[in-house]
């Protein structure tokens, strides 16, 4: 009889999210990590003929969970907007076979935002109370749902260029977060913030660094054009860089390839990534310097959150909830 892996469009994904504990997850999953039983190859980045776009592959291995896997996210030239879509496709360790295949849109959001927050219940000071948060999409949105519990978050301020004309958007964060402060730039939105959250899009800085508060975090994902990078690449000499994966990360992410290039940072002076402050492998920041952590997602991140899908349909399955 012919396998055939279960397929779950946006739809069951966006149905079955809600089930799920993606920072938890990515908790778990960057465990496995330091401890070795994962393994995470470098992102490749392959060009279309013709400047018809490209695409990224993600890939990822989890010998805890027994499974492997997949993402491809593709970029593809339109006469008009691009095409920008993710898919993932989840493998049995044990049996060779193709178990799910996605799509990865909702899950790239959920595990980018599960991971930021990741970083900042590891990094952000215990007592932190003041969030800054700049863009203000679907990702920041995911962001600030992932945060929102980890600290008792006194004050909340947002900046988006767009935001101020979009009276739509400014209802929905009030909905989702009462006591939301729109500010008029991001450096406002800066000012005295121990956590500032990047949830752009853009491939240059969004934020002078001139305004953040002595010890702040700056979080950063960024995004897929050719060395994107949310701060000025000099910032990371005079911050401590953390990521989400050492062995790849420097390579990868714009604003660090910048630093190495123009301003003569080192990869080695980064302190510490998410695999090593999960297994207590890493120091903390200290304090006396800014704190700059930048992810730009991972192979593992794609499988692991793939996989609690899987496992999570399979479980309502059985239940006769879906």
């Amino acid at each position: 009889m012919p396998f055939a892996p279960m397929t779950l469009d946006a739809a069951a994904v966006d149905a079955l999210l809600p089930r799920l504990d993606v920072v938890n997850e990515m908790r778990r999953l960057f465990v496995e990590l330091g401890k070795g039983e994962a393994e995470q190859p470098p992102q490749s980045l392959t060009l279309l003929p013709k400047g018809q776009g490209d695409f990224i592959t993600y890939l990822g291995a989890l010998s805890g969970a027994g499974v492997f896997g997949a993402k491809l996210s593709p970029y593809l030239v339109q006469d008009g907007p691009a095409v920008i879509t993710a898919w993932t496709l989840l493998m049995s360790m044990k049996t060779g076979q193709p178990l799910m295949l996605c799509d990865a849109g909702r899950l790239t959001t959920e595990r980018t935002a599960a991971t930021t927050a990741l970083a900042v219940d590891y990094l952000a000071v215990s007592k932190a109370d003041r969030l800054a948060i700049i863009g203000s999409g679907a990702i920041a949105a995911a962001h600030w749902h992932h945060v929102s519990g980890l600290r008792d978050w006194r004050s909340v301020t947002l900046y988006s260029p767009r935001l101020a004309k979009d009276a739509k958007r400014q209802a929905q964060w009030r909905e989702i977060c009462p006591h939301v402060q729109i500010c008029d730039s991001a450096e406002d939105a800066a000012q005295g913030a121990e956590v500032v959250m990047l949830c752009t899009s853009s491939g240059q800085p969004v934020l002078d660094v001139a305004a953040l508060s002595p010890g702040a975090l700056v979080t950063s994902i960024s995004t897929n054009v050719a060395e994107a990078h949310e701060v000025d690449p000099a910032f990371l000499n005079r911050a401590q860089v953390y990521c989400d994966y050492r062995a790849t990360t420097p390579q990868t992410a714009g604003e660090m390839q910048l630093a190495a290039r123009d301003h003569g940072w080192d990869s080695n002076d980064l302190r510490g990534d998410l695999a090593e402050l999960a297994t207590g492998a890493s120091p903390l920041p200290d304090g006396a310097q800014p704190v700059f952590f930048r992810s730009v997602g991972l192979g593992l991140e794609d499988i692991a959150i793939a996989n609690a899908l899987f496992q999570c349909h399979q479980t309502t399955t059985h239940e006769g909830t879906v």
